[in-house]
Order: structure tokens, then C-alpha cells, then sequence
């Protein structure tokens, strides 16, 4: 079998378990694995449209806890902020919003784990989602990473595991279906893609839904742990493609 062809596998099976579990991260992880041979345009197609087979193939798990009064401001600051990330791609040095973000996840989220798990910050309201909507909704239109700043953001509210699971898996599948109605707009997603789009889906569908089994047997303060060491580990990756982008 091709080489680059068993790096999307591999890069789809491991990602499609992270996002299962943790209900983000499948970009992250993806990404970190083809990037030893997969063209970055290719990759981040794939990374988008494996994120939203495995949010959707996901939802018949996590549905209940879904509530669209809570969802709507990030949706709403998230389909705002998806053509300006999708601009950006072009525009600007992605690499510089990735390591500047893997700064703050690795700073800022060890950090929360020595602190009570019943910490939570109320501050802000709508508005205040409305804007993690949209940094979410930037950062997914420029590399497929809407999920970890939303999802910082909702553990600091202190919500359930259900709640926060529920709410951003609904607004992951519609910036991700956002971005990719974008790029089919704006010809970056084309017909030679179509083989490694099917491959990728294929994969991840098992490993998602082993995934998801797993975080439905984890506590809230267990699902907060994992997030929190998942958003670090993905800062570290962030951080890690920036500079060997760079170098």
C-alpha cells in the first residue's frame, strides 16, 4: 500500500479515538501524524472533514446533553469567524496563530489542573461565548482547530460533562461544515481528494465510537482532568509544527 496512504490511516484512527473521548482534538492529533508525508493543503482538508464525520457519528452518544440556547452564541461567533480563518490561510503565517496558542494551552492549562474542580467563572454571559465562538470559528477556518479554545472556555464555566460535550459537538459540526462548504467555494477542496476524504472516514468511524464509550464512563471532574491534559498535549503539538514549519 502507498506509504502516504498508511499515514492517513494511522493519522485517522489515532485522531478519530482522541476526538471520541474528548469530543476535540482530532485536527491536532491528525495533523501531528501526516505531517511526516501528507501535502499540508491535503492534510488540512482531511483534518476538517474527519472532524465532522467523527462529531456526527459521535452525536447519537452525546445528543442529550445538547441545548441550543447554550450553543448559539458560539455558533453564531463561530460562522462569523470561519471565512475570516479561511482568508488567513492565504493571508497570514498560520504557524504564528498555532504557537501562539500552543503558548497559552501549555501555560495556562496545567495550571487549572492544581486548582479545585469546582472552580468556575460566570462572567461575560452570551457575549462573552459569542467571542470564544468566533476565536474558535477564526482558528478552524485557518487550520481546522475550532474545538480548544471553546472548550477551555466551557470547563472554566464549570459545566457538565454532558453539557460541554453536548453544546460543542453542535457547534463543531457547523464550523466544520462551514469550513468545508468554504473550501468547496474557494477551490481548495478538489475532486483528486476524494480517495483519501473516503479512506479518512472509513478509519476513523471505530475509533471514534471506541472513544466515545470511553468518555461516557468518565466522571465530570474525570472528564475535566482529560480535557485539561488534552489541551495541554495539544499546545505541545501546536507548538512542535510551528517550529519545525519555521525550521
Amino acid at each position: 500500500m502507498d506509504q502516504m496512504l498508511v499515514l492517513i490511516a494511522v493519522g485517522a484512527a489515532l485522531a478519530g479515538f482522541a476526538q471520541g473521548v474528548s469530543g476535540f482534538a482530532f485536527a491536532l492529533v491528525a495533523l501531528s501524524v501526516w505531517a511526516w508525508g501528507v501535502d499540508p493543503r491535503l492534510a488540512v482538508v482531511l483534518s476538517v472533514f474527519g472532524s465532522l464525520v467523527g462529531q456526527l457519528v459521535t452525536l447519537p452518544f452525546v445528543w442529550r446533553g445538547f441545548s441550543a440556547k447554550a450553543a448559539l452564541p458560539f455558533i453564531i461567533g463561530g460562522l462569523i469567524g470561519v471565512p475570516i480563518g479561511a482568508q488567513l490561510v492565504g493571508a497570514a503565517d498560520p504557524n504564528l496563530f498555532k504557537f501562539g496558542l500552543g503558548l497559552f494551552l501549555v501555560a495556562y492549562c496545567p495550571l487549572m489542573l492544581l486548582l479545585r474542580p469546582d472552580l468556575r467563572f460566570s462572567w461575560g454571559g452570551g457575549v462573552a461565548d459569542t467571542a470564544i465562538g468566533w476565536i474558535g470559528g477564526v482558528l478552524g477556518g485557518m487550520a481546522a482547530i475550532s474545538g480548544p479554545v471553546p472548550t477551555l472556555w466551557t470547563t472554566l464555566r464549570g459545566w457538565s460533562k454532558d453539557e460541554q460535550r453536548g453544546v460543542l459537538q453542535g457547534f463543531n459540526i457547523a464550523m466544520h461544515t462551514a469550513t468545508l462548504t468554504v473550501y468547496l467555494i474557494a477551490g481548495t477542496l478538489e475532486a483528486e481528494m476524494l480517495g483519501a476524504l473516503a479512506l479518512t472516514g472509513v478509519v476513523l468511524v471505530p475509533f471514534a465510537i471506541l472513544g466515545v464509550l470511553v468518555f461516557k464512563r468518565l466522571t465530570t471532574v474525570g472528564f475535566r482532568r482529560v480535557v485539561l491534559v488534552g489541551l495541554t498535549a495539544s499546545g505541545l503539538v501546536l507548538i512542535w509544527g510551528a517550529v519545525v514549519a519555521w525550521v
